[in-house]
């Protein structure tokens, strides 16, 4: 469905962010992209969805395909419509409207107007405690609250391939859990591909198909889910387990890219 395909983009011409970034996503699956601060995981959301040039950024070299086409040039309302949508890190909700206002409001690229009320309850069914809340404004919700919206929101859209990023950020971890539970029933009942940007990698790996670790603007390992939440090396820099340094750090690591079965 997605390829990224030896990305390199920079910012103010002079910045680089990816340094030859490949990924793929699968029709219907969840891919977990995780690394620390810094490592590019953003910059290549960003540069999908097309909000890389918002941001003074550019891309050098590779090629990004959606279903076999570029998305190269394209506006970022372009890319919506074909079927993309990226849910921002910070929970990026419009805080003077209400909850159902928002919903609505994530449907603006779709035609089929006469469905938006259903698919509004539809959103309700996977986050209730949204449901009590649908004239209050966005702005007094709860952070894991506004981050159900900015899911939902998102899911309105119905996009064919859902960007998440950093969803766990400032949430409390119990609603960590249920959101991430909440993601894995929209990607099984809806067949929604989901790209989901992560630095809590035990949270992300629970719920996906297959995984990459990127630092310093490349992937470095890469690999199924299972096989990378088994992995010593993943659970000493990624899960809080062992020492905290980097992957590269690691006496042995390589500098190309390491698949992990």
């Amino acid at each position: 469905m997605l390829k990224v395909n030896n990305v390199e983009a920079v910012y103010s011409k002079i910045i680089l962010a990816l340094k030859g970034t490949t990924l793929n996503v699968p029709n219907g699956d969840i891919v977990a992209l995780l690394g620390s601060n810094g490592a590019g995981k953003s910059t290549t959301l960003k540069a999908i969805s097309g909000l890389l040039y918002a941001e003074d950024g550019q891309l050098t070299d590779g090629t990004i395909e959606f279903e076999g086409k570029s998305l190269k040039g394209l506006t970022t309302d372009v890319i919506v419509r074909k079927g993309i949508f990226l849910c921002m890190e910070g929970r990026r909700v419009f805080k003077d409207l209400t909850v159902e206002e928002n919903l609505t409001a994530g449907a603006f690229t779709r035609k089929d107007r006469s469905n938006i009320k259903k698919d509004i309850e539809k959103i309700y069914g996977y986050f209730p405690k949204l449901k009590p809340l649908a004239s209050r404004k966005a702005g007094f919700l709860s952070g894991g609250e506004q981050q159900m919206l900015a899911i939902g929101r998102g899911i309105m859209a119905k996009p064919k391939l859902l960007l998440l990023d950093e969803p766990s950020l400032g949430i409390a971890p119990l609603l960590v859990k249920e959101i991430f539970q909440n993601i894995k029933q929209i990607n099984e009942e809806e067949g929604t591909s989901i790209l989901v940007v992560e630095q809590n990698a035990n949270i992300a790996l629970s719920i996906a198909d297959y995984g990459y670790i990127m630092e310093n603007g490349r992937v470095v390992l890469q690999g199924d889910a299972a096989s990378l939440l088994s992995n010593t090396e993943v659970k000493e820099h990624y899960l809080g387990i062992g020492k905290e340094k980097g992957y590269r750090d690691n006496k042995g690591a390589g500098r190309k890219q390491r698949m992990v079965w």
